[in-house]
């Protein structure tokens, strides 16, 4: 009874050829329970007419008027123009691709009724190609309810799905009735509807359904789908924590450690919070299974020490360390930092990464095996299959959300030897909003460093229009006098490096010429490793004024002196990622300016990222604003964007829901393991990739 819904194929539904069959596959549309589980993306509102003069631009309407103008006009490209009045105003209608036939229904005089999204033109207001139907009478009925849209694909129109799901929709009270997953209590709890009510009112909404509430995706029935999502994904991600908790790892517990030597030679002393959180991973690491646990903390909060502590207790214990960056410059820097630290303490650091070739290759390749290299720096080359550990007891990955979590989790099979797994240690300076951390990163346990060094400064971020070049210019010039040092970052909406160095290149050529008697330095993704060195190195020791980059300087570059950060075009790049390259500068005596130097037009969402740096230098109350603007796929990043593509729930907007949702998935997995194979499967699908670990 239970496998009905998994065992029959879409195909068996009419309408479904060969030919469809494959693209449904495409949706990842196989079987009913995919189709029943393929939920709207949103919803449409043609329950009512919206007089045109009450139409608001970026909102969909229903509208409905006689034509008054109909021609073909020939500008950029042949369209079809209609001027729609109703009485309370008008609006112009454009096809760009028309038939002689839809040109003479479409004629002056004609009575329409049409349905699409109110853009603002030069001419007024704009519907660009409406779904439109020629009215007889003026009162011809409207839809009763709310109109579903799907997520689709090329070949699969709404009205397929609509059909489809309509087929699926009757079976559901028939001899077939779908499981609950979700203890009845919970559903009692809450007052939700059934599982059979939720589906049958989240795709068709009844006239009388809350239409406030199912377009604001928060109608219970809606609600109900989005916490038994929640649960699939939260039971996979602690499935996959109670597995690699049950591997064996080095308990990691020594008297002779080179600890207090190390601090030693520091010109500091780690801040309560950076102690605090050391002592959290040495406790994990006493114990006999793998410690998972995802270090937060804001820009220049001391993770990296943190790390060298972490893995001090490792080589002191006998184990090797491998420390993944995601970036060939942020590795770089990682090396310099723990070569200078360890080699007074007589640990050798290894370096790996693609860009080692060769005879260097080959050393280091033998140094890990035999295991004379016990701290081993470098990117995801350091887990190619090649690579071969002698006793990796550590791990430690720097900027976890630029790697996959696909890559977070397969790393537990690299140094496992005899039934042994390594520890590992995330680190991220881009700090997690607590809604996704406890959604996201539900297998790794949490440490966050809440505090900075002594001594660092909030940086002033002034937001200026490109138009104001000259004056920055001016600016950046007068710190150059005065001994400070400045970055200027360029950036590019292309995917394209070559064309993201090629505009770092042309800015550092014209600020040259704008700057003589300064010196200019220049830095991007398609330099070789020495060369970046070379540069950096440059700047570091204040040979270098004014340094041009691309993005590559984001995260890990430490000057102190540079206390002035251009970023051009700072719309085009995410909160968090702005809010990195800010924090390049901030790290010295001096007052610190980071200036946000955009384009003109910029959208909604643009005014609403460059006021939010503007505002607050808080890592965290950013993280927030960009979870809220951009949504969970984006600020995971994009590699990560396809483990969180929610179908239903929302992370913001069901917040609430997470405080229920992890005592939930326990009970599930300690008390009804029966469940979590097919909570998985019915919300994850193929796409659970945890599963696989």
């Amino acid at each position: 009874m239970s496998n009905f819904w998994q065992s029959t194929p879409v195909s068996q539904l009419k309408g479904v050829g060969a030919a469809t069959a494959p693209k449904l596959q495409r949706l990842g549309l196989r079987n009913l329970q995919d189709l029943l589980f393929h939920l709207p993306s949103r919803y449409q509102d043609r329950t009512h007419i919206t007089p045109i003069g009450a139409t608001e631009p970026f909102n969909e309407a229903l509208i409905q008027g006689t034509i008054e103008i109909s021609s073909v006009v020939f500008r950029k490209r042949r369209s079809l123009i209609c001027r729609l009045s109703d009485g309370t105003g008008a609006i112009q209608l454009r096809f760009f691709h028309f038939s002689a036939a839809q040109q003479k229904q479409l004629s002056k005089g004609a009575l329409i009724r049409c349905f699409g999204e109110v853009r603002l033109t030069s001419a007024g207001k704009e519907i660009a190609h409406p779904e439109y139907q020629i009215l007889k009478s003026a009162d011809a009925p409207v839809e009763k309810s709310l109109t579903a849209i799907y997520p689709t694909t090329e070949g699969v129109s709404q009205h397929l799905l609509r059909k489809l799901t309509d087929q699926a929709l009757r079976l559901l009270g028939g001899a077939h009735p779908i499981k609950e997953l979700i203890p009845q209590e919970v559903i009692d709890n809450y007052q939700w509807p059934t599982l059979a009510q939720a589906l049958q009112l989240t795709h068709r909404p009844p006239p009388e359904a809350n239409v406030t509430q199912l377009l604001q995706g928060s109608h219970p029935a809606q609600r109900r789908l989005a916490l038994e999502e929640l649960l699939a994904h939260h039971v996979s991600l602690l499935g996959i924590r109670q597995r690699i908790k049950s591997d064996k790892a080095p308990a990691l517990n020594t008297a002779e450690s080179r600890a207090e030597s190390f601090l030693k030679q520091l010109p500091f002393y780690p801040t309560n919070a950076q102690q605090r959180v050391v002592s959290e991973i040495l406790k994990d690491l006493k114990q006999p299974h793998p410690m998972l646990r995802l270090v937060q903390g804001d820009v220049g909060s001391g993770k990296t020490l943190v790390a060298a502590l972490a893995a001090l207790r490792a080589i002191d214990c006998g184990f090797q360390v491998a420390l993944m960056a995601p970036t060939e410059i942020l590795a770089e820097q990682h090396y310099q930092h723990f070569s200078e630290w360890f080699d007074t303490l007589a640990i050798s650091t290894s370096w790996l990464s693609g860009k080692v070739k060769g005879k260097a290759r080959s050393t280091t390749l033998n140094d890990i095996a035999s295991g004379e290299a016990t701290m081993i720096i470098g990117t995801h080359a350091l887990f190619q299959e090649d690579v071969v550990y002698q006793r990796l007891g550590l791990v430690i990955i720097d900027e976890q959300h630029r790697f996959g979590v696909h890559q977070r989790l397969s790393l537990k099979d690299k140094g496992a030897k005899q039934g042994i797994t390594p520890h590992q240690l995330i680190m991220t300076a881009t700090p997690i909003p607590r809604t996704l951390a406890m959604s996201a990163y539900a297998d790794l346990d949490t440490s966050v460093i809440d505090e900075l060094p002594p001594g660092r400064k909030p940086v002033t971020t002034v937001v200026i229009d490109n138009q104001r070049r000259d004056q920055v210019v001016a600016r950046v010039q007068n710190a150059c006098q005065e001994n400070k040092q400045v970055y200027w970052v360029c950036t590019l909406i292309e995917e394209s490096e070559a064309l993201q160095c090629q505009a770092a290149e042309d800015a550092a050529k014209l600020l040259s010429e704008q700057l003589p008697g300064i010196s200019v330095g220049l830095i991007h993704g398609r330099m070789k490793p020495q060369e970046k060195t070379a540069v950096m190195t440059e700047f570091q020791q204040g040979s270098l004024q004014l340094l041009v980059a691309t993005t590559v300087i984001e995260v890990g570059v430490n000057v102190p002196n540079a206390s002035v950060m251009v970023i051009e075009n700072p719309e085009r790049l995410g909160l968090a990622q702005l809010h990195q390259l800010r924090g390049r500068v901030g790290r010295g005596a001096n007052a610190s300016f980071c200036v946000l130097l955009y384009q003109n037009p910029l959208s909604q969402q643009g005014k609403a990222r460059l006021e939010i740096m503007r505002a607050t230098n808080d890592g965290f109350e950013i993280a927030e604003k960009d979870l809220e603007l951009r949504g969970p796929g984006e600020v995971l990043g994009t590699r990560q964007t396809g483990d969180i593509g929610f179908r239903i729930a929302d992370l913001m907007r069901d917040e609430d829901l997470l405080e229920t949702l992890k005592p939930l998935a326990e009970r599930i997995l300690t008390n009804h393991a029966e469940l979590v194979e097919p909570l998985i499967s019915r919300w994850l699908g193929e796409n659970n990739a945890y599963a696989q670990v």
